[in-house]
């Protein structure tokens, strides 16, 4: 696979999009219903709910929740379908293509998708995680400092939260971003490109990042980031078109993610042991890789540095508008919402009734 340049042209970035929302269409739409929506509530007259769900290889508790079926079990009467999907960006696109309800996506891409001209109708439901040491920015070839890489290749999934924190890593360390060559690959094409020699550097989430590491040096992390003010997130959403239809179900797929953050707390074990079937991963790997995160129960949630309560929006919704702010800096994002945008878009009244 030959390496993109990071800048083509707008029809041509249209002409990509359009196809994969074709693709995804076809590939993860799986509603029982003619007419391709979301599906029926479970039991309306014998039909089925079918709920999609876009998950990514993360070693957090959607992981758990995925391996022990727990959705599943309390949805006995919906069909439940999991897709994985490489980035948030590529979550967005399948949102907008109407092929999933639920997904997660990192706080960047979320941040893109209730931004112009994205201005995706979707909730910030969940935090699945507070990145940590999980993403980094890792380089090769006696690469020592972020200063080092200007001229050089730079690898990372464009509209992720490993773009955003590479280019706050970037200015950071007073480096202009256009003078570095920055590449837009997805974690597995990264890896492949890094074995063949043919970038020098890559911003990117484990499991990728532990394959990087073996043989490259981390320059700087999404924890160090956040000690700076760039606090990252990975974020489960669901599209308002579902919530308003299925409030059961999203209390229902709250409760079982917070019963597997609270497995992963009290039972770090055996939460490993599902990760790790998930990621084709041991169980002391999985576990490395799950304390890198900081997990989250529904109650902490609710607290005012997170999502918060009704009426009383959490700090999230300031982090996500300093995200927009930045990224509107970086002409990733035509205008910066206003910061009713994104308190309107924390869910918080569906945690509350399901931390209740």
């Amino acid at each position: 696979m030959s390496l993109r340049p990071a800048r083509i042209t707008r029809r041509r970035a249209l002409g990509v999009a359009a196809a994969a929302v074709l693709a995804l269409t076809a590939s993860a739409c799986g509603s029982d219903d003619k007419d391709g929506s979301a599906g029926n509530a479970a039991g309306d007259g014998g039909k089925r709910t079918t709920v999609r769900i876009a998950y990514q290889e993360i070693p957090n508790a959607d992981l758990i929740v995925k391996d022990q079926r727990l959705l599943e079990n309390a949805l006995p009467n919906a069909d439940v379908k999991w897709v994985k999907f490489d980035s948030g960006g590529d979550v967005n696109t399948a949102v907008i293509a109407g092929a999933v309800d639920f997904g997660l996506a990192g706080s960047s891409p979320v941040t893109k998708g209730l931004s112009a001209p994205l201005n995706i109708p979707y909730k910030v439901v969940w935090i699945h995680d507070l990145i940590g040491d999980n993403e980094a920015l890792v380089a090769r070839g006696g690469i020592t400092d972020i200063k080092q890489l200007v001229g050089k290749k730079v690898a990372t999934p464009f509209g992720s939260t490993a773009h955003y924190s590479l280019l706050a890593a970037f200015q950071s360390a007073g480096v202009d971003a256009t003078k570095v060559n920055v590449i837009d690959l997805q974690p597995q094409d990264a890896l492949a490109a890094w074995k063949r020699g043919d970038i020098d550097a890559a911003y990117t989430w484990t499991p990728t990042l532990s394959e990087l590491e073996k043989d490259g040096k981390v320059l700087i992390t999404s924890r160090q980031l956040a000690e700076q003010g760039k606090r990252t997130a990975d974020l489960g959403i669901v599209t308002d078109k579902f919530a308003k239809a299925y409030p059961d179900i999203v209390t229902a797929w709250i409760k079982v993610q917070d019963q597997a953050v609270k497995l992963a707390k009290n039972s770090p074990e055996q939460a490993a042991q599902a990760i790790g079937r998930q990621l084709n991963l041991t169980p002391e790997q999985a576990l490395t890789q799950l304390k890198q995160l900081v997990l989250l129960t529904a109650a902490e949630q609710t607290g005012p540095e997170y999502l918060g309560k009704p009426g009383a929006p959490g700090k999230l919704a300031e982090n996500l508008r300093d995200a927009a702010v930045f990224l509107k800096s970086q002409q990733k994002v035509d205008a910066v919402p206003d910061a009713s945008v994104f308190a309107q878009a924390l869910a918080v009244e569906e945690l509350a009734r399901a931390a209740g």
